[in-house]
């Protein structure tokens, strides 16, 4: 890794807005936006990330999360962790005492980031087209101040979900774990009845964000 590398980053998006996802929906958050992605999820929500973006430096990018004002900042993507420039953002971040977030696809290890680091990991379910791709040992280093995502397209990504819950054993070692359904491909309704039916240690997640303003609105 050069120093330029570490340092400059290829950015899609800053923006400051409610936090639509995670075990912190609802709070204020600033967002930094990766560019760049190695994956093709077939439901992707974010595909203007996959090419678009501007360098910025580690210290750009610190001056405007300072404007935000606000003490939790999200690391996302694209995929963050395909920059090796994410680990040196990350540790910027919680040096300069932000609540620090990165979410990330999975297929990378998530060992290189810092310790305080909460990581929240995008288990990719069959209907994602991508289950494949999973570096499974990211699951196994989480602890409990991390969380899974399970993006679901129908009843096959559900029964994935539950049964790679088992096998790492995330309730019992106090893992947060989050169902989201695709919007148009799996109703709310229905995830709520297989939850409810089977006694779920999850929380069904819906995007907040897509409820306050336009679904395909940019920057929020």
């Amino acid at each position: 890794m050069t120093s330029r590398q570490a340092l400059t980053l290829y950015v899609n998006e800053l923006f400051s807005s409610i936090q639509g996802e995670s075990t912190r929906a609802g709070l204020p958050c600033g967002f930094i936006r990766l560019a760049g992605c190695n994956l093709r999820c077939a439901w992707c929500d974010t595909s203007h990330a996959f090419e678009d973006g501007r360098d910025m430096t580690v210290a750009e990018i610190l001056a405007a999360v300072k404007q935000w004002g606000l003490p939790l900042v999200e690391i996302t993507g694209g995929e963050p962790l395909a920059q090796p420039g994410c680990v040196s953002l990350a540790r910027a971040l919680l040096a300069a005492g932000y609540t620090t977030l990165v979410e990330t696809n999975g297929s990378l290890p998530v060992a290189v980031l810092p310790e305080k680091v909460i990581r929240i990991l995008d288990i990719k379910c069959p209907g994602s087209g991508m289950n494949d791709r999973m570096h499974w040992p990211n699951v196994e280093a989480l602890t409990a101040r991390d969380e899974v995502k399970f993006v679901l397209a129908h009843r096959a990504d559900y029964d994935y979900a539950m049964e790679t819950m088992r096998r790492y054993s995330l309730a019992d070692r106090g893992i947060a774990a989050l169902l989201s359904p695709v919007p148009n491909r799996l109703d709310a309704q229905q995830l709520a009845a297989w939850m409810l039916e089977d006694s779920v240690s999850a929380r069904l997640q819906l995007q907040l964000h897509k409820h306050i303003w336009p679904p395909d609105m940019r920057g929020v």
